[in-house]
């Protein structure tokens, strides 16, 4: 077989073994690979969850990667400091209790962490829907497409992921959130959107209020302020950290109660 051939066989085939073995039927799906989600999937991986985050762009990170108005430095607090230093942060302690990093080391070695970890960021994939069972009603997976065909405007039917716990890290828009409040009446969900800035309220009512939204459905990051009509926060991200942190903890507890 030419080289060629040979490039081909070994990429689809592995691919294709991950799919199967991993991705299909995952413990966790995180949507959106933004500081909440990816920090959510290293510490799930780690205590052994089968984690999957899917991406839409061909790129993490999420708001991280702008800093502050394409400054290339976003803050934290000392709050973070720890999951900071799991990470191997290089942080400037700019005055006591505040700390400045490069957008892109933190998206690098989050994004590192969490694969070191065990955990699968696939991007380029869309999550337009969910699956949800009833008696008792509860989210159990995502169906998915590619984005690249979402944006073309082909009529393409999606393929399914199951999961035991779905996290919804997709940001200001809570993308996942809306389609399940939209098509699952019954969750009774209802998502007023975040407020403007309040920068110190917010950081403290986001980790505040993440956790399960309905069965099998999470959420983390900005999507707890779309959810809960919470203010933003900008380019501070102790909150997301702290999120995606809190979130696996909650998804570990529920997940060995059951």
């Amino acid at each position: 077989m030419e080289l060629e051939g040979k490039i081909t066989r070994y990429i689809v085939k592995e691919a294709a073994r991950d799919w199967i073995e991993e991705i299909s039927k995952a413990d966790v799906v995180i949507v959106g690979a933004g500081p909440a989600g990816m920090t959510a999937a290293k510490y799930l991986a780690e205590k052994g969850y089968r984690t999957v985050i899917f991406e839409r762009k061909l790129s993490f990170g999420g708001g991280i990667g702008g800093g502050g108005m394409l400054f290339h430095k976003v803050v934290t607090d000392e709050r973070a400091k720890h999951i900071l230093d799991d990470i191997s942060i290089k942080a400037k302690e700019v005055e006591k209790g505040f700390y400045v990093v490069d957008s892109t080391e933190l998206i690098a070695k989050l994004a590192s962490s969490a694969i070191d970890a065990g955990a699968k960021i696939i991007l380029g994939v869309h999550v337009e829907d969910v699956i949800y069972r009833e008696k008792p009603l509860r989210i159990t997976g995502v169906a998915i497409q590619w984005s690249a065909v979402m944006l073309s405007g082909l009529h393409v039917d999606p393929i399914f992921v199951e999961s035991k716990a779905l996290v919804d890290a997709t940001g200001h828009d809570a993308e996942v959130l809306r389609v399940a409040a939209r098509k699952i009446p019954e969750l009774n969900l209802k998502i007023p959107g975040e407020k403007s800035a309040y920068a110190e309220l917010s950081e403290e009512l986001v980790v505040e209020k993440t956790g399960r939204i309905v069965p099998g459905l999470y959420a983390a990051g900005m999507a707890v302020a779309a959810i809960h009509g919470l203010p933003r926060m900008g380019p501070i991200f102790t909150g997301m950290l702290l999120s995606g942190k809190k979130i696996a903890e909650i998804i570990d507890e529920d997940l060995r109660s059951h």
